[in-house]
């Protein structure tokens, strides 16, 4: 059975591992998976159509903890305690709930102090309990009590009283004073681990199309004085087509992993004369995670020829490899009797959407098949990859997109049949 620490407005962990609110959900996972052997039975709940109506949701089921990630920015927003007997609890370092203490309001109020007063939920059934950053909710005894806690009994004053030894059926950890309003906190710094991440990646185009990235970053710097001195430090960086390697690295770090290209699946769509062409060396890749970008360097030049961008929707094959790269793109749009037009796409646009601000269907896409292995299948299926302005967009079967790659202008005398670029 876990032995965790309660902070509220903070976390729930114990001296080897915590769940911090604002927590991004890779890392969340990452502890998830190092410590397998004692938190068993994990389940992942996200809506399959609807990926942004609903919270993504991590269930511990055996340990009767939910972590409630939130849909756009995927940062742990509500940690939930829904079966208080699989777990030990503790406040300050003393419990307030294990096999020997049970975690009645007396309990409660011994370990957390006054607060104001419990508010009954007649559809539920249950009491709840709120302290900043933290609420319990009371689960009543019988249904005969009810109608005495109704709020609108005795001008509301019984519902101030909380029934004696009523036990918590849930306790809810959260960011600020509501539960119902609560939103998932800015990333803390205990989080960074050194790594750099990108609130906003805007793509950077030119007459033909994208010519690069401006990515906005966030890192914990550290400035002469001790490490409890830490901040964020918040600065852009841009980045283009044909930079070199040492463009990038000085802009960006050092990649997550370097990727080389064993083979192009794509290789059979490109004119006939380079299809039978073996190339001499590979193609390869900067992996940047935690930003949600890869970028793709020649072989031959050591120079950027493509940039993929990384939406991480459930559902994907790459889920929770990468982090949400929180893109723009600025679309051409040309209509009848004005000039061309900038719409702008973005990580939660939908592709019909898209198709509606061009005004036209694009091309029949090329369907993409993924899986680890020839003998495996992929569980979650096919996607289909557009091609428009020079930049090919990876739609999922429920019409959001899981990726976007960018191409560069083409190389002098390189045989690309720019006609049928939409």
């Amino acid at each position: 059975m876990l032995d965790l620490e309660v902070v509220p407005e903070r976390s729930l962990g114990n001296e080897q591992w915590e769940f911090a609110l604002g927590m991004p959900l890779a890392q969340a996972v990452a502890i998830l998976q190092k410590h397998c052997r004692i938190i068993k039975n994990v389940q992942v709940l996200y809506s399959e159509q609807s990926p942004l109506s609903h919270d993504l949701i991590l269930n511990l089921t055996q340990d009767g903890i939910k972590l409630l990630f939130d849909a756009f920015n995927q940062r742990l927003k509500v940690i939930e305690v829904y079966d208080l007997t699989k777990v030990k609890l503790k406040y300050c370092g003393v419990h307030f709930n294990s096999q020997a203490i049970a975690p009645t309001i007396e309990q409660i109020d011994q370990s957390f102090g006054a607060t104001h007063p419990g508010v009954y939920n007649s559809a539920e059934q249950l009491f709840h309990l709120n302290f900043r950053g933290l609420s319990f909710s009371f689960q009543l005894d019988s249904w005969t009590e009810a109608p005495k806690y109704e709020p609108n009994f005795a001008h509301g004053l019984a519902s101030l009283q909380i029934p004696h030894g009523a036990t918590v059926k849930r306790m809810y950890i959260y960011s600020g004073n509501s539960l119902q309003d609560t939103k998932a906190p800015v990333m803390p710094l205990s989080c960074f681990l050194g790594n750099v991440y990108a609130e906003s990646v805007d793509v950077l185009r030119d007459g033909t199309g994208p010519s690069g990235l401006r990515l906005r970053l966030l890192a914990a710097g550290c400035g002469p004085g001790l490490l409890a001195d830490a901040k964020m430090r918040v600065f852009e960086r841009s980045v283009y087509f044909g930079d070199s390697c040492q463009d990038v690295l000085s802009m960006l770090g050092s990649p997550h992993k370097v990727f080389y290209k064993s083979e192009d699946k794509m290789k059979i769509h490109s004119p006939s004369p380079h299809k039978q062409v073996p190339s001499k060396c590979n193609d390869y890749f900067f992996n940047y995670f935690t930003l949600g970008v890869d970028i793709l360097f020649d072989a031959n030049t050591h120079k950027v020829k493509k940039f993929v961008l990384h939406t991480n929707y459930p559902g994907h094959y790459n889920f929770n490899i990468y982090h949400r790269c929180e893109f723009k793109i600025p679309l051409t749009v040309k209509r009848e009797n004005t000039e061309g037009q900038t719409e702008t796409c973005t990580t939660y646009s939908k592709w019909d959407n898209i198709q509606e601000l061009l005004g036209h269907p694009v091309e029949k896409p090329v369907v993409l098949h993924r899986s680890s292995s020839p003998n495996n299948t992929n569980p979650f299926g096919s996607t289909f990859c557009f091609g428009l302005q020079r930049m090919i967009f990876e739609v999922m079967q429920n019409n959001h997109i899981a990726s976007v790659t960018l191409y560069g202008p083409p190389r002098p005398g390189a045989h690309l049949r720019t006609a049928e670029l939409p």
